[in-house]
């Protein structure tokens, strides 16, 4: 597991110094198809985020 969770979004209450994120979960979804696998950045989302 991660020591560390890097996020450059520092609107969200989460974002702290160095650009780590303070969070007690993390919780990323997919953007892809249905019934398709993830398989790029591009397709994932971070819900975690909450603006400050």
């Amino acid at each position: 597991m991660a020591q560390d969770v890097m996020c450059e979004v520092s609107a969200c209450t989460h974002w702290a110094e160095q650009n780590k994120c303070t969070a007690d979960t993390i919780f990323v979804v997919s953007h892809a198809a249905a019934k398709e696998q993830t398989a790029e950045v591009q397709e994932t989302d971070c819900q975690t985020f909450e603006k400050k």
